[in-house]
């Protein structure tokens, strides 16, 4: 009886991720953890919010002039699509997407805006005009809260995801690589 030995396929793997959204994505988690942890600390508090902001606008203009897969117009979902691809992953029958998938590309679009929301109030907060206002203060709190559970939402979404198509998101977002195109793979 002869024994064989099965090695594992290698998949060839293309690069997604360039390194300016690796660097913005890593920093903006690493900004918004240490606004969060430092809510008591005001002037390194302002200086984590800051740096989410100018992260902010890099991101926007890199979602302009990026390479294809970071460029806003490659994942930025319309209605019927995000509809349909959240039925087919209700399902269980999504497609795989090289890039972001429609879900994936409307979390994007809604944690910039509500990074962006809570870097104005915050920005709002240290002016003559609303310093010691505390509806604005309670405004942007609660922006702060929703975006705790649209983070627990997107990680959701990567681990749903990664469990589903077989690949490792979060080291694809370490590494810039994927798994190439194949038969059930979206651009």
């Amino acid at each position: 009886m002869a024994s064989h030995t099965f090695e594992p396929i290698q998949q060839r793997q293309v690069r997604v991720w360039d390194v300016i959204v690796r660097l913005f994505h890593w920093s903006l988690v690493a900004s918004v953890a240490l606004a969060f942890l430092t809510e008591d600390a005001r002037k390194l508090h302002e200086f984590f919010g800051y740096t989410m902001v100018g992260l902010i606008g890099l991101r926007l203009v890199w979602g302009l002039i990026g390479s294809h897969h970071a460029r806003f117009a490659s994942f930025v979902p319309g209605p019927r699509r995000l509809v349909s691809y959240l039925v087919d992953m209700a399902r269980g029958r999504e497609r795989r997407y090289l890039g972001h998938n429609p879900a994936g590309g409307a979390m994007v679009i809604a944690l910039l805006a509500m990074l962006g929301a809570i870097g104005w109030t915050g920005y709002l907060m240290g002016t003559d005009a609303y310093f010691g206002d505390e509806r604005l203060e309670d405004i942007h709190e609660l922006l702060a809260n929703i975006l705790l559970v649209m983070i627990g939402l997107h990680v959701g979404g990567v681990i749903l995801a990664s469990l589903r198509h077989s690949e490792n998101l979060v080291l694809a977002m370490i590494t810039g690589q994927k798994r190439a195109d194949d038969e059930t793979t979206k651009h």
